[in-house]
């Protein structure tokens, strides 16, 4: 027995520009050659991943790329310390730099407070790999903190300067800023949070209070799937989180409810298209 579902997805949802970008140059490739060396996942969804790996894509960890020569390699949307442009050019290999436009900028504009002596505070997470590529344009001198509580404000100096990766939540950013000040401290705010990413957490609450249930989808290691998905649950409880379509139930689900599906910027519309395809014939 059907239950009747309308599903809609939401057509803000899926990747954005510089996801676009980076993948875009790989089919262009991998369509000409059927082979391309990526240094890390290309996008942090694996399902994506795995088609891409089909078409001839090779993913590399930062331990292999000594081993690579005379190959084409491609540099992520999230960017790379300057070390990994050293040992690629060192080994021969044609790199394509699909480094996202704004985190370029943001390289551009951390190393410059770094050239000019800063303190240099990172909103972000330590391991992920923007904030990796951060830390190599300044030579590991910026002090990188997810909680406000990992600070240690008792030696910090009496100004810094403060940055985000491009995906942290702008809201989270503010109150940090505040919390510094509070505490004493001079702060010079570089607001650099993605407004492609942070614009959409008003624009996907809208959204998800037009339907009865949502299916969120991303990858499990996606930042901005985390502070997106977040935002969802704060206005409809009904709200699953998956990272492939096969771990859709319909238990979820009642006669007649209104669907709606939406993602991170690292979610491809086939993904949601096929979640949409599922969810009709139950």
């Amino acid at each position: 027995m059907s239950l009747n579902l309308k599903v809609e997805i939401d057509p803000r949802s899926g990747f954005c520009f510089g996801v676009v970008k980076a993948i875009s140059r790989s089919e262009e490739i991998l369509k000409k050659e059927g082979k391309l060396y990526c240094l890390g996942q290309i996008v942090h969804n694996d399902e994506e991943v795995r088609r891409l790996q089909e078409l001839g894509m090779i993913t590399l960890n930062h331990d292999e790329i000594a081993n690579i020569h005379n190959q084409k390699v491609l540099i992520r949307a999230h960017g790379e310390p300057p070390e990994t442009y050293e040992i690629l050019r060192k080994n021969g290999n044609e790199i394509l730099d699909a480094t996202c436009p704004i985190v370029l900028k943001l390289q551009s504009r951390i190393k410059r407070s770094e050239t000019d002596g800063e303190t240099i505070l990172i909103f972000g997470k330590a391991n992920h790999p923007e904030v990796v590529g951060l830390m190599g344009h300044v030579e590991g001198k910026g002090i990188v903190f997810k909680e406000f509580e990992e600070l240690d404000i008792a030696n910090l100096p009496p100004k810094v300067t403060l940055y985000s990766q491009t995906t942290m939540s702008v809201e989270k950013l503010y109150e940090v800023r505040q919390m510094l000040e509070n505490a004493g401290i001079s702060v010079v705010l570089k607001d650099t949070v993605c407004r492609q990413v942070s614009g959409r957490k008003e624009e996907m609450q809208a959204f998800c209070r037009k339907h009865h249930v949502i299916i969120f989808i991303s990858g499990v290691e996606s930042s901005n799937g985390k502070v997106l998905y977040e935002a969802c649950l704060q206005v409809n409880p009904r709200c699953y989180k998956i990272s492939a379509v096969s771990e859709i139930e319909s238990s979820w689900f009642q006669n007649g409810n209104s669907v709606g599906i939406c993602g991170a910027t690292s979610t491809p519309t086939w993904q949601m298209q096929q979640a949409r395809e599922t969810i009709v014939k139950l």
